[in-house]
This record gives C-alpha cells, sequence and structure tokens, in this order.
C-alpha cells in the first residue's frame, strides 16, 4: 500500500489508517487507489476477522475529495474533452463502499475529527462508529454543486430518516458529535483522547468473536431494508442454517453447557 493509507493485520484485525493528516486525509488518487487495496484485500482475507478504519492525526477523519487536485484534474478534462475525473465514482468509491458494507465480517470506524463528503460516506458504510467527541460531520456535497457519492444517498436516510437526510443533503452544514450521537450517526461517543483505545478495544472483540454470525447479521439486515417481511422471513432461514452449521456456534454452545466463556475460531 501506497504511504497515503496505512495497513496491518494484527491478530485477525486489519487496521487501515488513512495517513493525510496535512491535507485533512483528504482524497487524492493516491489516497484513493490504496485505500481501495486496503478495504478490498481486508475484505478478502480470511484471516481478518474485522476491520478498523481510522484516520491519522487529530483535525480530520477525511474531508473527501483533494479539491486542489481535483482542480487541475478537471483543467485536464477541458482541454482534452475526456471527462475522466468523474470517474474516480466508479473506479474508487463505489469499490471501497461496497468493499466495507459488504465485508463478510465487521467494520469499525474510528472517527477522530471532521468526516466530510465521501469521508462521511465511508464512516456510514461501516457497521459501528466510534466517535470522538471533537468530531463533526458534513455531507458538503450541494456546496461544491455536487450530487451525493460514496452511498451516502442509500446509508445517511436508512441512518437518520429520509426528511432529515434530504435536509442535510441540501443545506450542507457541520454536524458536531453530539447531534450526530442523537441522530444515530455515531454509535458511541468518547473523548478525544480516548478514541483509538476504545476503538481497538471494540474492534479486537469483534475480531475474537463468531465470525459466521456477525456476517450473517449484516448479510441480513441489509436484505431485509430492502425486501418484505416474507422475504426476509426466508432470508433469516438461510442465514440462520448457515450459521447454525458453523464450529463456533458448537463452540459457544458447549462453552454455555460449561459455563465457560467461548473461544471462537471464525469459522
Amino acid at each position: 500500500m501506497a504511504d497515503t493509507v496505512l495497513y496491518e493485520v494484527s491478530d485477525g484485525l486489519a487496521t487501515i489508517t488513512l495517513n493525510r493528516p496535512e491535507a485533512m486525509n483528504a482524497l487524492n488518487v493516491a489516497a484513493k487507489v490504496a485505500l481501495r487495496e486496503a478495504v478490498e484485500s481486508a475484505a478478502d482475507d480470511t484471516a481478518v476477522r474485522a476491520v478498523l478504519l481510522t484516520a491519522a492525526g487529530e483535525r480530520a477523519f477525511c474531508v473527501g475529495q483533494d479539491l486542489k487536485e481535483h482542480i487541475g484534474l478537471l483543467a485536464q478534462d477541458r482541454e482534452t474533452g475526456s471527462g475522466q475525473t468523474m470517474s474516480t465514482v466508479r473506479e474508487h468509491y463505489n469499490p471501497i463502499v461496497r468493499a466495507l458494507a459488504g465485508a463478510a465480517k465487521p467494520v469499525v470506524a474510528a472517527v477522530n475529527g471532521v468526516a466530510a463528503g465521501a469521508g462521511f460516506g465511508f464512516a456510514l458504510a461501516a457497521d459501528y462508529r466510534i466517535v470522538a467527541d471533537t468530531a463533526a460531520f458534513n455531507t458538503s456535497f450541494a456546496g461544491v454543486a455536487l450530487t451525493a457519492d460514496s452511498g451516502i444517498s442509500w446509508t445517511l436516510p436508512r441512518v437518520v430518516g429520509p426528511g432529515r437526510a434530504a435536509d442535510l443533503l441540501l443545506f450542507p452544514r457541520n454536524i458536531g458529535a453530539q447531534e450526530a450521537y442523537e441522530l444515530g450517526i455515531a454509535n458511541r461517543l468518547v473523548p478525544a483522547d480516548e478514541l483509538r483505545a476504545e476503538a481497538e478495544k471494540v474492534a479486537r472483540a469483534l475480531a475474537e468473536g463468531p465470525t459466521v454470525a456477525y456476517a450473517a447479521l449484516k448479510e441480513s439486515v441489509g436484505f431485509g431494508l430492502t425486501h418484505s417481511l416474507g422475504e426476509t422471513l426466508e432470508k433469516e432461514d438461510e442465514l440462520q442454517t448457515r450459521a447454525g452449521s458453523s464450529e463456533d456456534h458448537a463452540i459457544a454452545v458447549r462453552a454455555f453447557v460449561d459455563k465457560e466463556k467461548p473461544k471462537y475460531l471464525g469459522r
């Protein structure tokens, strides 16, 4: 991976760190490519049982597109007529969100500062968001005459409701950490100096948990959002059969009977 994104795997936990703190972790092309490679690697690696997505520095988690680079790329498009710049949604943002949301393992986002635009979208694509009390969120898109991307038109209404999502998209503003918690954007709010330790604690606990069951929970919730009750009941039956045949389920049942703490294998 490029040094714009750091990638480390330890004891089943993949930690992905956006590493452009001097640019508020804005996404230039190099960072987008590196992030895409990192999240896809974590999603595909069966040895990885949980993912922690975080960022270097204190000011920002990720402020979205690097507009300084973007201006130059738009100028090149005007000269060549290629229109290549906006292909970043298809080439970078969409694969990143699909990998985060579709990973068969839990994804935790540790939001240390401002999460704007695609940065907000990536945080929402995670399954669980731990947020520093100094952090803030902003949709940003309308402020630069763009529409939503990075999945935020799908995730945000499901978190805050369609009416509130319309307000936040049409009239971008900073959503402070406390309001984000009240809206359900933040699952857990912690002091800034405790964020990394708390996020690692949560992510490592998930990495030691029943991975097959977690994957099934992710799939069932996503399915239920877009299908009828009857279809969802059929999906639950399918997924419960899968989870019930896992080694982890057998381990959990034995541990319960023996009054011991289960030691899951992730399969």
